[in-house]
């Protein structure tokens, strides 16, 4: 496996194209996998080549390093779940405490996929958006979670994996301003433009900090982020 390539779990949304770029910074070869699992919000995966193609156009220095996008179809994921990210449901909280957007079992298949891919492709670094700081309470992505999970893959592949989670502690006003700090404001300006995490798959409403219907879980998370990144700023 090559020590000095990587492998990000790229959606097309903010927490993973920021992973995108902090991949491009540290690692000599990065490639991307997406997962089409029949998302209520698809349109995060139309944003993946845009953004892509844009990082390229604009980061001479991360062009070369950028390598293969893989796309993987998760249609059983939809089949097992019922939830507000895969039927049109209203987003709601449930009896156990949880969203009904979370989506059972996502992240442990999203990377037990991706460890697949990466053992083919001989990548040995895995890179993801998971946090456990700003996020809607999904037992998957907790830190503990992820850590067992690299075990049990590094396990059951014989392999040595390294999962790697920038974002784990980070909220998203951190994370705002990790991607300032990565790409200065062409990577603001295109995590703005180019990525999508609106739970609904609204781009017809543009707002400061992005497009999305304004009112949904994830919109909330990236306007409050947007809004204390921006007011730090200010104070500074």
């Amino acid at each position: 496996m090559r020590d000095d390539a990587a492998l990000v779990l790229f959606s097309g949304g903010q927490d993973s194209a920021t992973c995108l770029a902090w991949a491009l910074a540290r690692f000599a070869h990065v490639e991307t996998v997406g997962f089409d699992y029949g998302q209520r919000h698809r349109v995060e995966l139309e944003m993946r080549d845009v953004f892509r193609t844009r990082l390229m156009r604009e980061n001479a220095g991360w062009a070369p390093k950028l390598g293969e996008d893989h796309m993987l179809a998760l249609d059983a994921l939809r089949s097992v779940s019922d939830t507000a990210l895969t039927r049109e449901t209203e987003i709601a909280m449930q009896a156990d405490g949880l969203p009904n957007t979370f989506v059972p079992g996502r992240n442990l298949l999203f990377l037990t996929f991706a460890a697949a891919l990466a053992y083919r492709r001989g990548l040995k670094h895995l890179v993801a958006g998971m946090c456990e700081t700003d996020y809607s309470g999904y037992p998957d992505c907790r830190d503990d979670t992820l850590k067992a999970l690299q075990v049990a893959i590094n396990l059951g592949m014989e392999r040595r994996f390294v999962l790697h989670t920038p974002l784990m502690w980070r909220d998203k006003a951190a994370t705002w301003a990790l991607a300032e700090r990565l790409g200065g404001a062409p990577l603001v300006e295109a995590v703005r433009e180019d990525t999508h995490s609106c739970y609904l798959g609204d781009r017809s409403r543009r707002h400061d900090w992005g497009y999305g219907c304004g009112t949904c879980p994830a919109c909330d998370l990236r306007r409050g982020g947007w809004e204390r990144w921006r007011a730090s700023l200010t104070a500074d």
